[in-house]
C-alpha cells in the first residue's frame, strides 16, 4: 500500500490545477453520528455474524485553504468507529475500535457560490483493534467533495467521500446532506447541516484480520469558517 500512495500523489501533482481560493481560509467542524453496525469480522480462524449496538459517535475536522496556485489544500479530521455485539450463535461478544485519522491534500476545481468540487488524495490512519488483535495501516485513498447552492435559500446541497479498492481490500468513506448557512459575513460564516453517512470496511487478512463492516446512519453537524 505504500508504493499505491507514493504513485497516487505523483499523478496527483502532475495532474494539479490553478484553482485556488481567493484568500487564505480556515474551516473548523464538529459532526455526532448515530451510527449502526452491521457484518462481520474473523474469531480466531473462523468469520462469524454479530449483533452489534447501535453507538453515537464524534467526528471532528480541521481545513486550510489558500490562493497559492499548485500547493494543495489540507485537511485533517479525527473519526470514531466503535461498537460492541454479541454473536449471533450467542457463545461471545466483541469489541471494535477501528477509529481513524484522515490526512487529506486536496485541489479546488471549482468554486463559486452555485457549485464547488474539491478532488484529491488522503491517507487515512487506521490504528484500532478488534477483539484485541491490532490494526496500524496507512490506507491511500481518494478523495472528492462537492457543494451545489440553492440561491436566496442559504441552504446546499453537499456529498464528499473517499474510496479505495486494492487487491481483496475495500474501504469507503463517505457522506450526503443538506447545508444552511446561520451566519455568512465578512468575519465569520457559521453552518449548520444534517445528513447521512456510510463507511465500509471489507478486509481480507490485513494485520492478520478479516472483516466485513458497515456503519451508517444520520448525523449532525456545525462547520466555523473564519
Amino acid at each position: 500500500m505504500k508504493k499505491t500512495a507514493a504513485l497516487i500523489a505523483t499523478a496527483m501533482m502532475l495532474t494539479s490545477t490553478t484553482a485556488a481560493a481567493d484568500a487564505i481560509g480556515v474551516y473548523v467542524g464538529a459532526q455526532v453520528w448515530d451510527m449502526a453496525t452491521d457484518g462481520s469480522h474473523d474469531v480466531g480462524v473462523f468469520q462469524d455474524e454479530f449483533r452489534y449496538d447501535d453507538e453515537t459517535q464524534a467526528r471532528y475536522y480541521i481545513e486550510l485553504e489558500h490562493p497559492i496556485p499548485f500547493i494543495p489544500n489540507a485537511k485533517i479530521a479525527r473519526s470514531e468507529l466503535m461498537s460492541q455485539g454479541t454473536e449471533t450463535s450467542g457463545f461471545g461478544d466483541t469489541e471494535i475500535d477501528l477509529s481513524y485519522t484522515d490526512y487529506t491534500l486536496y485541489y479546488e476545481l471549482f468554486d463559486n457560490d452555485l457549485f464547488a468540487f474539491d478532488f484529491g488524495i488522503t491517507a487515512k490512519d487506521l490504528s484500532g483493534d478488534i477483539d484485541d488483535d491490532n490494526l496500524d495501516e496507512i490506507v491511500p485513498m481518494l478523495y472528492a467533495s462537492a457543494q451545489v447552492g440553492l440561491p436566496l435559500t442559504g441552504l446546499s446541497l453537499f456529498a464528499e467521500g473517499n474510496f479505495l479498492s486494492l487487491d481483496d481490500h475495500t474501504f469507503a468513506d463517505y457522506q450526503a446532506g443538506i447545508a444552511y448557512a446561520l451566519i455568512d459575513n465578512m468575519v465569520i460564516d457559521v453552518n449548520l447541516s444534517v445528513g447521512y453517512r456510510a463507511v465500509t470496511v471489507d478486509i481480507d487478512d490485513l494485520d492478520g484480520i478479516t472483516a466485513d463492516l458497515d456503519f451508517d446512519g444520520a448525523f449532525a453537524g456545525v462547520e466555523v469558517h473564519f
